[in-house]
C-alpha cells in the first residue's frame, strides 16, 4: 500500500540487449540478475568514485542503459504539493521530461518534454523505467503518457494518452506497471472497460488487441510464463489474477483475488509448479499450475504470517525461497510452497532496530554468488541471503535520499547496473559510480 507506484516484473522479455546493458526495469531478463564479471568484492575505504552527475528533478523511475547511452525521466513542478501523499490525490502541474545522456560523460544527448497535470498520490514524478528495444525507447509517464522514441535522435515515433484513449481514470499512485515488449507487441496496462491490458504494435502504436476489465489498473507489470505447455501472459488486478494468450489477449484462466485498497504491486513469482502472489495487508495466494493445460488450483490464500506482501520492491526467488520486504518494512525469507517465514530481519535498512521503518525499502540484485542491495537511505550494500539469515559483507553511501515518505527522507528508485558501473538517481541528480574490481 505504502508506495504502490514502485513495481516489478521477473520474467524474460524480447528486449534486445548486450550482456552488459540494463535496457529495462530489473535488467536484460527482468529478473534482477546482474551477469557481469570483474565486479569489486568490497568497497574502497574512502567510498565509491563518482564518475559523473547529471541534474534531474523529481521521479521514482530508474535509468535504462544500452551501449553508451542512459535514458531517464523526471518531472518539473510548476506548482503543487510535496512528494508525500499516501491516500490523497495531490493536484500538481508541471512538465514530464525524457533524457538521453552519454553513459561515459553524463552529458545530455537529447531531451523531450511535455506538460502534464498530476492528480495522484506521491506526485514526485514518473514511476516507470524506460524500455529500450532495438533502435527505439519507450516511456510511460505517471498519468499514462506512453511515448515511443527514436533512441538515437529522440524524435517521437508515436504516442498515446492511455487514460484518454481508453476512457479511464489514473490509479491512485499513477501509472506504474512497466510495459513489456513481446515480439512485435508492446503490452501495457491501460484501464477502462474491456481494456485493462492492451497490446500495441511496438513500431506504430496501433492497437493489436485489448482485454479484460478492472475497477482500477493496479500496479503489477505484465509478465509471461510458460506452463501447461503454453505461453501465458499474467495480469493482476485488485480483484483477480488472470492468464491470457499473449498473441490474442484471450483469457486462459482466472482466479479471484482481493487486495486491500487496490494495492497490488509485485509480479507473480513462479517456483517449480507453483505461482505465488502477495498484496498489501497479508492478501497472499499460492496457486498450483496445471501441467497439462493452462489452469491453476488454489493451494492456500490469505494465510496469516505467511508469504510476503511486497508493496515497494520485487522479491527475489532463489532455491525455492523468496526474499523480500513487506509493508511492515521487515525483510523475510519465505519457503515455497508452504509459505512459511523462515526468518525476519530489520538489519539491512534499519540496522537491526526492534521496529522497522514503515515500508522500509531495499532493491535486491544478484551478482555472481552474492547480492547488491540499494537501500532507501542511499546506501549500496554487498551481502548474502540464505535460508538461515541475511549476512552483510560491506556497505557504502552512494547518494542522498531526497524523497519524503512517512516523515523520513527516502531514495525509492531502482538503480541500473551496466558496464561495471551503477547508475542511480534521486530528485536532484542522476549519478554514475564505478564498481569495477
Amino acid at each position: 500500500m505504502r508506495s504502490c507506484y514502485i513495481l516489478a516484473v521477473i520474467l524474460t522479455s524480447s528486449a534486445l540487449a548486450r550482456g552488459d546493458d540494463w535496457p529495462q526495469w530489473m535488467g536484460p531478463k527482468r529478473d534482477n540478475v546482474w551477469r557481469e564479471e570483474g565486479i569489486l568484492e568490497k568497497f574502497p575505504k574512502d567510498g565509491l568514485k563518482k564518475v559523473w552527475s547529471f541534474p534531474l528533478a523529481g521521479g521514482y523511475s530508474g535509468p535504462a542503459v544500452v551501449g553508451d547511452r542512459v535514458y531517464i525521466t523526471d518531472y518539473v513542478k510548476k506548482e503543487g504539493t510535496t512528494n508525500e501523499g499516501n491516500f490523497e490525490r495531490k493536484p500538481t502541474s508541471g512538465t514530464e521530461r525524457v533524457f538521453c545522456v552519454d553513459a561515459k560523460t553524463g552529458k545530455e544527448i537529447w531531451k523531450h518534454e511535455y506538460e502534464v497535470k498530476y492528480a495522484i498520490s506521491y506526485p514526485a514524478g514518473p514511476r516507470c523505467t524506460p524500455t529500450v528495444d532495438g533502435d527505439k525507447v519507450y516511456t510511460l509517464g505517471a498519468e499514462g503518457n506512453l511515448i515511443c522514441f527514436d533512441a538515437a535522435k529522440g524524435t517521437v515515433i508515436w504516442q498515446k494518452e492511455l487514460k484518454v484513449e481508453y476512457k479511464t481514470k489514473t490509479a491512485l499512485w499513477g501509472y506504474a506497471a512497466h510495459p513489456l515488449i513481446d515480439g512485435n507487441n508492446l503490452i501495457t496496462l491501460a484501464g477502462g472497460e474491456g481494456s485493462h491490458v492492451v497490446a500495441l504494435d511496438k513500431n506504430t502504436g496501433k492497437e493489436v488487441w485489448k482485454s479484460q476489465s478492472a475497477e482500477e489498473q493496479g500496479y503489477v507489470p505484465p509478465s509471461i510464463i510458460t506452463a501447461g505447455g503454453v505461453r501465458q501472459l499474467l495480469i493482476v488486478a485488485p480483484t483477480a489474477i488472470r492468464a491470457l494468450d499473449p498473441a490474442t489477449g484471450k483469457r486462459l484462466w482466472a482466479t479471484d483475488y482481493t487486495s486491500d485498497n487496490g494495492c497490488v504491486v509485485m509480479t507473480p513469482i513462479v517456483s517449480g509448479d507453483y505461482l505465488y502472489f502477495g498484496g498489501y495487508n497479508n492478501k497472499n495466494i499460492l496457486l498450483k499450475l496445471d501441467k497439462d493445460k493452462p489452469g491453476v488450483t488454489v493451494e492456500w490464500k490469505d494465510k496469516n504470517k505467511h508469504g510476503i506482501a511486497a508493496v515497494n520492491t520485487q522479491p527475489f526467488l532463489q532455491d525455492s525461497i523468496i526474499y523480500g520486504f513487506d509493508d511492515s518494512g521487515k525483510m523475510f525469507a519465505v519457503d515455497i510452497p508452504s509459505g512459511k517465514r523462515l526468518w525476519e530481519s530489520t538489519e539491512l535498512v534499519d540496522g537491526g532496530a526492534e521496529k522497522a521503518s514503515a515500508s522500509a525499502t531495499a532493491f535486491i540484485v544478484k551478482n555472481g554468488d552474492r547480492f547488491f542491495f540499494f537501500t532507501e537511505k542511499g546506501d549500496l550494500v554487498i551481502g548474502n541471503l540464505t535460508k538461515e539469515k541475511y549476512v552483510e559483507i560491506d556497505r557504502t553511501k552512494v547518494i542522498e535520499p531526497t524523497g519524503k515518505a512517512w516523515n523520513r527522507k527516502v531514495a525509492w528508485s531502482m538503480p541500473a547496473f551496466a558496464g561495471k558501473k551503477m547508475y542511480v538517481r534521486n530528485d536532484k541528480e542522476l549519478i554514475c559510480v564505478d564498481l569495477a574490481k
